[in-house]
């Protein structure tokens, strides 16, 4: 959902304004991630006064029968413009993750960090990778079905040549070189007690760089609510490359938010930036070459 230019309702007003309490706005944004406020700098919510209309339109579907996350999921969908990849769907949504520019052994650090501490709890949930290229994701693959042994359903985006659903490793849904999903690298997990989202486009080159110097600007987030929209953006991206790929996606992600555990996804985010930090402290403590790409990341 887009998120409004002017939002001028507290909680307490769209409570009024639709007849709902405010406990039950919070567990709908809580559940479903709907309605989406903003934030003030204290933390405090704010509503664009077009959500009133889109709660009533919620309540109108409730009563023809819909359940609530169906209610809600139509709303959103005609509503909501689809992002052209995870990455401009949370920038979009979520407008104060600031993005870092940074190296491709950065990025593959902080994206291990996510992905060991995920193997370390044996956890299950949600698993999603966009690894660009076919050759990236085989890389890692071996690393990657050791990873959807605990989890509920994992998938991978890349440029394969035909879609698959092995038994022992994630479903691979392939992209088309020219999708703006062939330029991101991203990595979501959203389960009971583990939640982060990395998401990153690669910055274009005038020239052919060396692997090992590719730029990108990365976001990431550990809130369960910044997961939960990384997660809906994934979705909507699915359905026109895979729409059985997506309807798992989406049974999958109801199946979470009904069991998420805010206190256990804190600790998970802690434990995963303890790991980044130790996983970069590595990588900068190498000795400095002039050809290093880091070494810009080493002077800061």
């Amino acid at each position: 959902m887009v998120r409004a230019a002017n939002p001028e309702l507290t909680t307490a007003q769209l409570a009024e304004h639709t007849g709902l309490s405010a406990g039950t706005l919070r567990m709908w944004e809580s559940r479903h991630g709907f309605p989406q406020p903003s934030r003030l700098p204290g933390g405090h919510r704010r509503y664009a006064r077009a959500d009133v209309d889109r709660i009533h339109e919620v309540l109108r579907w409730r009563e023809q029968g819909l359940s609530l996350p169906a209610a809600i999921e139509r709303v959103r969908n005609r509503r909501a413009p689809v992002a052209a990849s995870v990455f401009a769907g949370l920038r979009r949504r979520r407008a104060e993750l600031a993005p870092t520019i940074l190296p491709k052994p950065a990025v593959q650090a902080l994206s291990r960090a996510i992905e060991d501490e995920y193997c370390a709890q044996g956890a299950g949930g949600v698993l999603l990778g966009s690894f660009q290229r076919e050759r990236f994701y085989r890389a890692a693959q071996r690393r990657w079905r050791e990873m959807a042994r605990t989890a509920d359903l994992a998938i991978a985006l890349a440029d394969f040549a035909v879609p698959s659903d092995p038994a022992d490793g994630p479903v691979e849904v392939p992209v088309g070189r020219r999708h703006p999903l062939a330029r991101e690298w991203a990595v979501l997990i959203s389960g009971a007690g583990v939640q982060a989202c990395l998401a990153a486009w690669e910055q274009p080159s005038d020239d052919e760089v060396p692997d090992a110097r590719r730029r990108f600007e990365v976001v990431w987030s550990f809130e369960p609510d910044v997961v939960t929209d990384a997660v809906e953006v994934a979705e909507q991206l699915l359905s026109p490359l895979d729409v059985g790929v997506a309807r798992r996606l989406r049974a999958a992600r109801e199946r979470v938010h009904a069991d998420t555990d805010p206190a256990s996804a804190l600790r998970y985010g802690g434990a995963v930036a303890h790991r980044m930090v130790g996983y970069l402290g590595e990588i900068v403590s190498r000795p400095l070459r002039d050809s290093d790409p880091l070494g810009g990341l080493r002077r800061r």
